[in-house]
């Protein structure tokens, strides 16, 4: 593998090849995905105003529901809201209801058209209407609510989209590695907070929304300025490079037309069912952390707004760093034939989904405590990176022509998932906002993992699926038997 990428031409980048310059802006774009989504969670913190926050000065002036207030001692005045707990779990998890509605669709139609549109038009409009939400939060509740709805909606078809593009580009034993770029989202995230507890102290809530906007506006012109659906329409790409992706990819790339999608194969079928219910609950566990850790470190933990954008942005660090180790080493182990593709992915995947199900119960005794619950924290987040050598790319070893519609439906479950988090802890902690209450929270996360982890171990697998290929054409067998005989 190594000498046939140094036997690769230098392409229009002048040292990078195209797979090169595809995992980059994957990684990128991802990144920035979870910077359109989590600068809310930052934000949010200072856009409502907080009646028992004494350390406050105020400047009222204004309607029913918003507050012009100066924050010392940096003298910032911005515009607050009168949104309650209830309110602002809403807000938080509004955004899965238009998620949940373009995750099957994006990934079958980034089997049809191509993952480059879907991609990169929905990651170009999520950036614009962040550009947007500040306007949108001074018309009214309403207004922002409906901003992240369709935020939402965009972001829902990108990463099921991601998968097919693989298929077109990276050879099987590649692919964990590949992977690891989606994880680049917690990477984005642990980014985005601190950058935006920084801006957010300096120049007010609404600066979060217009950095991450803008950073989105331009990847997007990159995104369509160099990277294309398959190494064939690509046009600037060397003949070596070329032909090396076509090799190792024959079945992916000679694929004519679109196979209709064997749905009732693909519903009965047990490893397709673990890569959903695993998914669903190692996503219900993500979520729940990525939007409620501000809150509880604020709110529990009692921390200033400025050390809330740092402690939160650790898990996602971490997560990111143990998906790029353990999909090398998955990658590795299974190219040298230590472990079969099937072993890996429930080796990784027990691993992944199962420890953090544990360390959450750990969390149910220490929560209170300010320096274990934020290593816990941190540490669950981070073992559960290496779901890219485990259930996550699963899709493309079972099934790589329909590896888009299976993560679609995988996320699909996911996104109610992840609605349901916020509205389960909004419910938990509506009347008491205790850490009582948020002991709750951590006992069913505890058990959402350990059970989603146990049902891939028992029913998940890396062989490719039967109804996953092409049928071969009777006709095509029958017609050289005939030019025998005349």
């Amino acid at each position: 593998m190594a000498k046939t990428e140094k036997s690769f031409p230098r392409n229009f980048t002048g040292c990078l090849t195209c797979v090169q310059v595809l995992n980059i802006m994957v990684l990128l774009g991802f990144m920035l995905n979870y910077a359109l989504r989590v600068n809310l969670t930052i934000a949010i913190v200072e856009m409502i105003y907080d009646v028992k926050d004494n350390a406050t000065a105020l400047i009222v002036n204004a309607t029913h529901d918003t507050l012009n207030v100066t924050q010392h001692p940096e003298h910032i005045q911005q515009t607050r809201y009168h949104w309650d707990t209830k309110q602002k779990n809403h807000l938080l998890g509004c955004f899965f209801w238009g998620y949940v509605l373009t995750e099957l669709p994006g990934g079958r139609l980034a089997e049809i058209i191509g993952a480059r549109r879907v991609f990169g038009y929905s990651t170009l409009l999520a950036s614009l209407l962040t550009l947007f939400t500040p306007a949108a939060a001074s018309l009214g509740f309403g207004w922002v609510v409906a901003v992240r709805v369709v935020l939402g909606f965009m972001l829902g078809a990108t990463w099921p989209a991601i998968l097919p593009m693989a298929s077109k580009w990276i050879p099987p034993m590649d692919r964990s590695k590949f992977m690891s770029n989606m994880m680049a989202s917690s990477l984005g995230a642990a980014i985005t907070m601190p950058i935006c507890g920084f801006l957010i102290a300096h120049f007010g809530w609404e600066s979060a929304f217009y950095f991450t906007g803008i950073i989105g506006v331009m990847w997007s012109v990159a995104w369509f300025a160099m990277v294309y659906d398959s190494p064939a329409q690509h046009p600037r790409i060397s003949e070596t490079e070329r032909n090396y992706l076509m090799k190792a990819l024959p079945q992916e790339n000679n694929t004519k037309g679109h196979m209709p999608v064997p749905w009732r194969s693909m519903l009965l079928s047990a490893p397709v069912w673990a890569i959903i219910i695993t998914h669903g609950a190692s996503v219900f566990g993500y979520f729940t952390v990525v939007n409620q850790l501000p809150t509880y470190i604020e709110s529990i933990l009692h921390y200033t707004i400025k050390h809330n954008g740092l402690l939160s942005s650790l898990p996602y660090l971490g997560k990111y760093l143990c998906a790029l180790a353990s999909s090398v080493l998955a990658d590795h182990l299974r190219r040298s034939g230590r472990l079969s593709t099937t072993t890996a992915r429930k080796v990784f995947t027990g691993f992944a989904v199962g420890l953090p199900g544990v360390m959450m119960l750990i969390l149910t005794f220490y929560g209170e405590d300010r320096v274990w619950s934020i290593a816990i924290f941190t540490a669950a987040l981070t073992i559960n990176g290496a779901v890219t050598a485990g259930y996550l790319g699963n899709g493309l070893d079972i099934a790589p022509n329909f590896s888009g519609t299976i993560f679609g439906m995988a996320n699909t479950l996911s996104s109610f998932g992840g609605w349901l988090s916020t509205f389960m802890v909004g419910e938990l902690t509506k009347e008491h906002n205790t850490a009582d209450q948020w002991m709750i929270v951590f006992y069913i996360l505890s058990a959402t993992y350990i059970l989603g982890a146990l049902c891939f171990v028992c029913f998940g697998s890396g062989e490719r699926q039967p109804w996953s290929s092409p049928p071969v054409a009777p006709k095509q067998e029958e017609e050289p038997l005939h030019e025998e005989k005349a």
